[in-house]
């Protein structure tokens, strides 16, 4: 797939994606417009986007053409596999200056090579970068000249990190999926109760949470796209009879493409707290439409509610009326929120930060009139939101854990570092236990005492 300004304009502007349906032709588009700054793009910019949609493919290699910085970020999310680790290795071809002034396809067309003679990829995945892309490698033309040497996939991802952000990398990984793998294999057998999962990475093994209500439900998930995924259950997605679009619409390209394609329709639903939880569940029966399905899911949400209430009744009369602050981005900016009351927490403050017009609507709803909602956010801002709220917590990404230890207060790790899973039945009990531990640590009586000189001062 061939990188060109018809391209990236076709998927700025994605029917799909409710940033494109707004009248106000500033707000189109616009999360999907940010460029990363440059000196700043680290976990910002396009390649980062289609490395991380495709990265959790666990048999497949992934080859970083470009200088070795590029790779510097790997393994940092905590996508999990229950089978091959080939996904934790991040190779390189490690460009020097000579090579970026004398080319360096030879060297990629070893650096192939290589990976297939030592490690036996089901594929490998080919990611172009910044430099190789300014200096006019071609690596779709190396990629296929590759393949017909080593007789396995080779495929190239264009996304180098200056065409755009993080989310319109995550839109070239879906192209380059349904361009160069979905369809090129078919499934042992085929079920009416097949789905696809888009835009779930596994993360700390969430997905292992819900997986088994799908099984007892007798729900097949056809192919994960791409959390926990094999190279060769993608090349099948185009079998399945539902898509299921997780918690993002950084994907939804693939979806409303395969819609189009295949005729699989789509729907998109989250996995955090028990409502989100059981409307899923609901909402794959009532698509799939089997009666006797939805009479099962019933069943099974019923079970797992009355289990659920049991694990979490201690935890509820500890955390209820406990104020939060919330600072992450997307969906999570209102799907935590849901899990949060399943609680009897209070959010008293929200970013919108890569949220969709959709989501500020849900986030509004659910916050009520006095909630307080941050389209951006810094130490300060963040301090001072803590400060006027009287917040009892601060739930966000690892990067804020100082500013929690700043304004004394507890914090926990939403963000895709994380090494605990929060989705499904059993992820809120992990969520509610992780929440007390925080806020019931001996630490803070002790930080916020007066310092000893203070007392003698006094």
């Amino acid at each position: 797939m061939k990188i060109t300004q018809s391209k990236i304009n076709e998927l700025l502007t994605e029917p799909g994606c409710e940033h494109n349906h707004q009248k106000n032709a500033e707000k189109k588009n616009k999360a999907c417009k940010q460029q990363a700054q440059p000196g700043a793009a680290q976990g910002g910019c396009s390649f980062d986007g289609a490395m991380i949609a495709l990265v959790p493919i666990t048999d497949a290699a992934h080859l970083v053409h470009g200088p070795i910085a590029c790779s510097g970020t790997w393994g940092s999310r905590g996508s999990l596999s229950s089978g091959p680790m080939l996904y934790k290795k991040g190779f390189t071809t490690d460009l020097s200056e000579n090579d970026v002034i004398l080319g360096s396809e030879k060297k990629l067309y070893k650096a192939i090579q290589h990976v297939q003679k030592n490690y036996d990829p089901a594929a490998i995945f080919v990611y172009s970068t910044c430099v190789t892309a300014l200096i006019g490698e071609d690596i779709d033309a190396v990629c296929k000249a590759a393949e017909k040497k080593v007789g396995i996939p080779i495929i190239p991802v264009n996304a180098p990190g200056f065409v755009g952000s993080k989310n319109l990398g995550n839109r070239l990984a879906g192209e380059t999926l349904l361009e160069h793998v979905v369809g090129t294999a078919e499934p042992e057998y085929k079920t009416p109760l097949d789905i696809n999962l888009i835009g779930e990475y596994n993360i700390a093994g969430e997905m292992w949470n819900v997986t088994p209500m799908l099984e007892k439900l007798g729900v097949r998930i056809l192919s994960k796209i791409t959390g926990d995924a094999r190279y060769k259950e993608v090349c099948y997605a185009h079998r399945a009879k539902l898509n299921v679009m997780i918690c993002s619409k950084a994907m939804i390209n693939m979806a409303r493409k395969m819609e189009e394609r295949y005729g699989i329709p789509y729907i998109e639903e989250s996995f955090y707290g028990v409502a989100d939880m059981n409307r899923f569940l609901r909402n794959v029966a009532a698509k799939l439409g089997d009666d006797d399905l939805q009479q099962r899911t019933e069943k099974l949400i019923a079970e797992e509610t009355i289990k659920l209430d049991e694990k979490l009744a201690p935890y509820r009369a500890r955390l209820k009326g406990k104020r939060v602050v919330l600072y992450t981005g997307g969906v999570k900016s209102w799907s935590i929120i849901s899990a949060a009351k399943d609680l009897g927490m209070e959010v008293v403050a929200t970013s919108t930060k890569k949220s969709t017009e959709e989501d500020k609507a849900k986030i509004k709803d659910l916050l009520g009139k006095d909630g307080i909602m941050m389209p951006k956010g810094n130490p300060q801002e963040l301090i001072r939101v803590i400060g006027e709220t009287n917040a009892d917590m601060l739930i966000a990404g690892g990067r804020n854990q100082y500013t929690a230890l700043k304004a004394r207060i507890p914090f926990l790790d939403i963000n895709q570092e994380r090494h605990h899973a929060y989705a499904g039945y059993d992820g809120m009990v992990n969520m509610a236990r992780e929440l007390d531990e925080a806020l019931y640590s001996p630490v803070w009586r002790q930080v916020r005492q007066p310092a000893p000189w203070e007392m003698e001062a006094s």
